[in-house]
């Protein structure tokens, strides 16, 4: 699979059914990715309002060779005053069947690209369980680089998981630490 072969674009309908069905089970969405049990309404009513794209974020389909592989999505996250310090963290999911393919490294580096382009995000960041190696790596082939550990930053199958934080900067860092 090459970068050329993989496309973000908008999510259908039909998307919505395939997303509900691969994604409700542990055995969908991977072990990191289960937090048990959602409605689909929510995101059903998203969809309606704004077709999954808004000033607060949004949710593309990841294509590979013309089948939809899985979802990119966008959030905003702040490092202080939210008028000054908002940044975007992305998140990936692919269906089982297209995992460990290079589609998750080429659809993030799309989204980070997109995100450049079209909105004046100066930071996109990611973050992984300490222990999903392949995102990881994903992540880092993608262009992010590793920043650090987040200690039990997320609540997962009863318990708290370290999770690592990744991001990707528009341009070079001004000053501040290189580290």
């Amino acid at each position: 699979m090459t970068p050329a072969d993989v496309v973000l674009r908008p999510v259908t309908e039909a998307d919505l059914d395939l997303f509900e069905v691969e994604f409700a089970t542990e055995t969908g969405t991977g072990p990191w990715q289960w937090f048990g049990f959602t409605p689909t309404h929510g995101l059903r009513r998203r969809f309606a309002d704004t077709g999954l794209l808004d000033a607060d974020g949004g949710v593309l389909s990841v294509a590979a060779d013309g089948v939809t592989a899985g979802r990119v999505e966008w959030f905003p996250a702040a490092w202080g005053r939210p008028a000054t310090s908002t940044c975007w963290t992305i998140a990936a999911g692919l269906r089982a069947a297209y995992r460990g393919r290079g589609i998750g490294t080429a659809a993030q580096r799309q989204l980070a690209e997109y995100l450049f382009l079209h909105t004046r995000a100066e930071r996109v960041q990611a973050f992984t369980d300490v222990s999903n190696v392949a995102e990881q790596r994903a992540l880092e082939k993608a262009g992010f680089e590793r920043e650090g550990i987040i200690r039990s930053g997320q609540w997962r199958q009863g318990e708290w998981h370290d999770q690592v934080l990744y991001s990707i900067l528009r341009r070079p860092a001004r000053g501040g630490s290189t580290a």
